[in-house]
């Protein structure tokens, strides 16, 4: 079976600053994320976790290694051509984007057909089967500018799902919602990975949410793959206390028996 995305020993490093500290650097960075899995990115701040949605997106290009999306070299791929395999979903949309809910929506149609100005039945169709997926749909003439946070989070996500990806990148996607959303939007992650067999990279500072949903995670830090592996793998105290450099402890949730992680906070003086 063809994975979905392939890091080949991928490196990179940012232009030099004036401010003399040194440039950061992903260095030698290897992962594959197959059909319908879910991976979980995780690693503390400038840990690299967005430069690999920069790369695996295109938007940056690797200074040495191969980077490989549905068994082809990515550097062979157009923008529109990564778009139809590879949706992003950002924290949030800026502030002042001038549309609709539903006109965000239908952007996510654009890489099937970049030079069309006007869109189908069919695309109308898709976007409004993303908005019902999402519990957006009542909002499709609504301003975004009028949005929560939260339901700001939704639409991104209902645009993502009208491209009809294989794989969806989440950059944070609970960000911004409250309990009920974040319930909601884990039972979403879960039935698109078992019913539309999609691929899910989940990127999270939310370390009990990566648990709970992913299959495996890969732990970065200061550019580099710490270790990678099943979520009771990954998530063992002493390696994560060395990482985010404070007193963590891990256990089991009492439900899933997935692991949980909660800090140990220093006693006041």
């Amino acid at each position: 079976m063809t994975a979905l995305a392939e890091f080949r020993s991928v490196s990179f490093a940012y232009p030099r600053g004036t401010g003399g500290r040194p440039p950061f650097e992903l260095r030698e960075l290897s992962l594959t994320l197959e059909p319908g899995e879910v991976l979980g990115l995780i690693g503390p701040n400038a840990a690299g976790k967005t430069t690999v949605i920069r790369l695996l997106s295109r938007v940056l290009q690797p200074s040495s290694g191969t980077i490989v999306i549905d068994g082809q070299p990515a550097s062979g791929l157009d923008r529109a051509a990564v778009a139809r395999r590879i949706a992003v979903v950002p924290q949030d949309v800026p502030q002042g984007f001038p549309y609709t809910v539903e006109q965000l929506v239908l952007m996510g149609r654009f890489p099937h057909a970049p030079a069309r100005f006007f869109e189908s039945r069919a695309d109308l169709l898709i976007a409004r089967e993303a908005m019902a997926l999402t519990d957006v749909e009542a909002l499709a003439a609504e301003p975004l500018e009028r949005l929560s946070g939260g339901e700001r989070q939704r639409v991104v996500l209902a645009r993502a799902l009208a491209q009809q990806p294989r794989l969806l990148v989440l950059d944070e996607p609970t960000a911004h919602l409250d309990l009920r959303y974040q319930a909601e939007c884990v039972a979403l992650l879960r039935r698109l990975h078992r019913d539309e067999g999609l691929g899910i990279l989940l990127i999270s500072h939310d370390l009990n949410l990566a648990a709970e949903v992913s299959d495996r995670l890969l732990l970065l830090a200061g550019g580099r793959a710490v270790t990678s592996g099943p979520p009771h793998e990954v998530l063992q105290a002493p390696v994560l206390e060395a990482v985010y450099g404070c007193r963590v402890a891990v256990d089991k949730h009492s439900a899933t028996g997935r692991p949980t992680v909660s800090v140990v906070w220093p006693e006041g003086r």
